[in-house]
């Protein structure tokens, strides 16, 4: 009687790849149609979303939205993988944790310092000439007001601003979520307070959950929600609890965000947020999140269902879709990733998409092997006190 051969293990790097390719591609996907309703995406589309499309506004782009003129679609990403791989260049620098410091000392002039192809500028530019207002929040702050890196979050709009380019911080802790979501709520705190921090630390916890050998999605789900508190905590179960019915992203999409809309402080009109938005509170959630991970369940880990789904939901989807496409990513590898939309999004965006990972996991590797000696000193000197 034939057995079926036990399933390849997924390396590191491989995983890696996963999650920052996996990222990449949600954010291009999602960013033509963020800020829109599922319906409203649909009827510009003619159908769902399914694929690499056009701006919303082909013809006039760049004065749709005179605030935020960028050219969104076509396969370019936007600043949520920007600031991800400003982040992995800090990780390249130090070469072991961060916290707040490193914000300050390495990312802040990275944003500020050195011109970078911009794909929805279509030139080269500052990162800072593209990031919104939320993350030009970091620069005024610290590089211009001295504040102090830990508080520095402090008083800037409560988003998914940080949480959007968490996922390294995930990869740096692969298969241990609390030390994701540790570092990831001290780094955090240069850019966000209240529930954006909180969801910082949640992502990267998920995506340190999604290295671990014998990871699901239900299993990121729970790994995930081991840490998370308040109002964070209960969107999640709340919307998982949702998503856990279905199977099909269009029957989720209206469920979905009836889930979460008790935490969501936007209000139903994306474009047109509540009085109370984005304020601070032990109560509320951002969005993105708990309907990331949503998805991540409605699609049962498949790549394509997962960051679909996360796309036609509308309204900040390319952050969404950059969460769950990160985590789909680090669960099964680079190969879960339709190597079509890969490998045009990294034509079109003038980037190149794995060098940041390979990079990323050699760090990686570095840093485990630093905690480990710094485990065994600590038990060493332990085992002296205690007399042992």
């Amino acid at each position: 009687m034939s057995t079926a051969p036990a399933p390849t293990p997924v390396s590191l790097e491989d995983r890696t790849t996963g999650a920052l390719v996996g990222a990449a591609v949600g954010d291009a996907l999602g960013g033509p149609v963020e800020g829109w309703t599922p319906e409203a995406i649909a009827e510009r589309h003619g159908g769902r979303v399914r694929g690499i499309v056009e701006p919303f506004h082909k013809d006039d782009w760049r004065t749709a939205r005179p605030i935020a003129p960028y050219h969104k679609g076509d396969g370019h990403v936007t600043d949520d993988t920007l600031m991800t791989h400003a982040l992995v260049r800090v990780y390249e620098k130090v070469r072991d944790h961060l916290d707040a410091y490193a914000v300050a000392d390495h990312l802040v002039p990275d944003l500020i310092t050195t011109p970078r192809w911009i794909p929805e500028l279509e030139a080269e530019a500052l990162p800072l000439q593209r990031i919104f207002l939320a993350e030009k929040w970091i620069v005024a702050r610290i590089h211009y007001g001295h504040v102090d890196p830990r508080e520095a979050g402090v008083g800037n709009i409560v988003n998914c601003g940080a949480a959007m380019y968490m996922a390294p911080v995930g990869v740096v802790n692969a298969g241990n979520p609390l030390g994701a979501y540790q570092e990831a709520l001290d780094v955090a705190g240069a850019h966000q307070s209240s529930y954006g921090r909180e969801a910082a630390g949640v992502f990267a916890a998920a995506v340190a959950a999604a290295y671990k050998p014998d990871a699901t999605p239900h299993a990121v789900v729970e790994d995930a929600l081991a840490p998370a508190k308040d109002g964070t905590r209960a969107a999640i179960e709340a919307v998982c609890e949702v998503a856990s019915r279905y199977d099909d992203f269009e029957e989720a999409l209206a469920p979905l965000r009836a889930a979460v809309a008790p935490f969501d402080t936007v209000g139903p009109d994306y474009r047109k947020p509540s009085l109370g938005a984005r304020r601070p509170s032990r109560l509320h959630a951002i969005e993105e999140l708990p309907v990331a991970l949503g998805m991540l369940l409605v699609g049962g880990g498949d790549f394509r269902q997962t960051v679909l789904g996360s796309v036609n939901y509308g309204r900040d989807c390319d952050s969404i879709a950059t969460m769950s496409g990160a985590i789909v990513g680090a669960l099964y590898g680079e190969g879960a990733v339709p190597g079509e939309w890969s490998a045009e999004i990294a034509r079109a965006s003038r980037l190149d998409l794995h060098a940041p990972a390979a990079a990323l996991a050699r760090v990686t590797r570095e840093v485990h092997a630093r905690d480990v000696q710094r485990r065994r000193a600590h038990e060493a000197a332990f085992a002296a006190i205690a007399g042992r």
